[in-house]
C-alpha cells in the first residue's frame, strides 16, 4: 500500500512537506472526513488527486457534532477499508488522530460559532452541530496547511474539498474561510448517487430494504422540482411536499427551495410565477430510525 497513515498534526506537516518537495509540487489537496468512506468519498478523493500534486484525506469521527452519545458510539469506524479505498484513488497521506490529539484538554473552551446561518434547517434539529463541525473543520484546515514553499520557491496552492450533499455545512464552511481569511480554496464536489437515485451517504447502511426503498421519495420530489426549474415553470412547492408526505415510512423535517449562499427561503420562486435564477431545494427526513438530508441545484 503507497499511502501513508500519520496520527499527528505534526505528522502530516511533515510528511505533508516532505512530499511536495520530493515530488517538485505546488499544490496541496485535502479532503476531511468522519471515515465509513462510500463512493462519493472516493469521488471527493479522485477530485483532490487529480487537481493537486499531494493529495491528504482526514478521518476523525469528531465528537462535538453528536448530541446523542448513542449516535457517536455506534457511528461506523472503518479505517482499513477507508485506507484501501483511498490507496486506490491515488490518495498520498491519511490524517487520523485519536480524540486526544485533537483536543488534548478536552472538550474545548473556545470554539467556531456557525451564527444564524448555523441555527436554521439542519441547526435547528440538531443544536450545536454546525458549531462543533465548524471547530474541527478550522483545526483540520490549520492542520494540513503546507509548510514551507513549494518547489518553484513560492507558497504551496491549497485546496479543501467538501460534498455538495452536506449543503450548509459547505455554506458555512465557506463563510468561515471568507470571514476568518483562511489561507485555503474551497471546492465544492457534486452529490454522488447510487443509480436508484439516492444519495450516497455513511448512514445509509443502517436502512432495512423497505426503509432504503421508501427514502427514494425524497430524490423523486428534488428532481421534479429540477424539472419545473428547467422548464421555467412554477416550482409547485406543495405538491413536491405532498408526494413526500405520500410515504409512510417517511417523516419529513423540511423542504424548501433557498439561496445557495444565505439558505433563505426563495418563497416568491415557489408557487404561481415562473422560476428565474437559481436556487436550491433541500430537503430533510427521518426513514425509519435514520435522518437523511440531500438538495439540487435549481438553474432557470
Amino acid at each position: 500500500m503507497a499511502i501513508k497513515l500519520v496520527t499527528t498534526a505534526a505528522e502530516l506537516r511533515s510528511e505533508g512537506a516532505r512530499l511536495l518537495k520530493e515530488k517538485g509540487g505546488s499544490s496541496l489537496g485535502f479532503v476531511p472526513t468522519m471515515g465509513a468512506l462510500h463512493s462519493g468519498h472516493a469521488t471527493l478523493a479522485r477530485t483532490a488527486v487529480a487537481a493537486n500534486d499531494v493529495t491528504a484525506v482526514s478521518i476523525f469521527v469528531n465528537p462535538l457534532q453528536f448530541g446523542d452519545a448513542v449516535d457517536l458510539d455506534r457511528y461506523p469506524r472503518t479505517l482499513e477499508a477507508d485506507m484501501e479505498l483511498l490507496d486506490a484513488e491515488g490518495v498520498d497521506l491519511v490524517f487520523a488522530p485519536a480524540v486526544e490529539e485533537v483536543y488534548p484538554d478536552g472538550q474545548p473552551l473556545v470554539r467556531v460559532t456557525s451564527g444564524p446561518l448555523g441555527e436554521k434547517w439542519e441547526g435547528a434539529s440538531r443544536p450545536g452541530h454546525f458549531d462543533g463541525a465548524l471547530t474541527v473543520v478550522a483545526k483540520l484546515l490549520h492542520y494540513a496547511l503546507p509548510a514551507g514553499p513549494a518547489a518553484d520557491g513560492g507558497a504551496a496552492a491549497y485546496r479543501a474539498y467538501f460534498g455538495q450533499k452536506d449543503a450548509q455545512q459547505l455554506a458555512l464552511v465557506r463563510r468561515m474561510v471568507t470571514d476568518l481569511n483562511f489561507p485555503v480554496e474551497i471546492v465544492a464536489v457534486p452529490t454522488v448517487r447510487a443509480e436508484d437515485g439516492l444519495a450516497l451517504s455513511s448512514r445509509n447502511r443502517f436502512l432495512s430494504a423497505e426503509e432504503r426503498e421508501a427514502a427514494l421519495v425524497l430524490a423523486r420530489a428534488l428532481r421534479l422540482l429540477e424539472q419545473r426549474a428547467s422548464a421555467h415553470e412554477p416550482l409547485d412547492l406543495p405538491s413536491a411536499v405532498e408526494l413526500v408526505r405520500s410515504q409512510p415510512l417517511v417523516e419529513l423535517d423540511y423542504f424548501d427551495v433557498v439561496d445557495p449562499r444565505t439558505l433563505e427561503p426563495l418563497a416568491e420562486n415557489c408557487q404561481d410565477t415562473p422560476f428565474r435564477g437559481e436556487g436550491l431545494a433541500i430537503i430533510a427526513a427521518k426513514v425509519g430510525p435514520v435522518r437523511l438530508i440531500d438538495n439540487i441545484p435549481l438553474d432557470s
